[in-house]
């Protein structure tokens, strides 16, 4: 689980989403309100859509909010869930990430990434 979170809020710009993506190489983030509170994710997809939408409207400038294309209302996993479930639920719902929420609060997010490294630090270890 990544702890040092960049986050966005729902009136930031999708041109700075997009600088900061690529900037820090990656390929999303949690979305928070002014007290904090998780409210959506946005992607390097979001960013995409806002792109193809500037083409049409023929305003290359990526002009909209991240409140405009994030995914409101994400499924979030817990600080102790099993990382096998964690694994399972990015097959069943072919996501890249999960925010980490724990007693409402943001605390982290978790990508297929992680469950790797996490498995190969299990791999001298009994599954059962």
């Amino acid at each position: 689980m990544t702890k040092n979170l960049i986050t966005f809020s729902p009136d930031d710009s999708m041109g700075h989403v997009l600088r900061i993506l690529v900037k820090k190489k990656f390929s999303g983030g949690p979305v928070v309100n002014d007290e904090g509170e998780l409210v959506g994710i946005v992607s390097e997809g979001d960013c995409v859509k806002q792109v193809v939408r500037g083409k049409y409207t023929n305003t290359p400038e990526l002009n909209g909010t991240v409140s405009e294309y994030m995914t409101p209302a994400p499924i979030t996993v817990g600080p102790n869930e099993n990382i096998i479930e964690v694994a399972q639920k990015f097959l069943k719902l072919r996501l890249r990430r999960f925010p980490v929420v724990d007693n409402g609060e943001l605390v982290g997010q978790i990508s297929q990434y992680d469950v790797m490294v996490a498995v190969d630090s299990l791999r001298n270890e009994t599954w059962s």
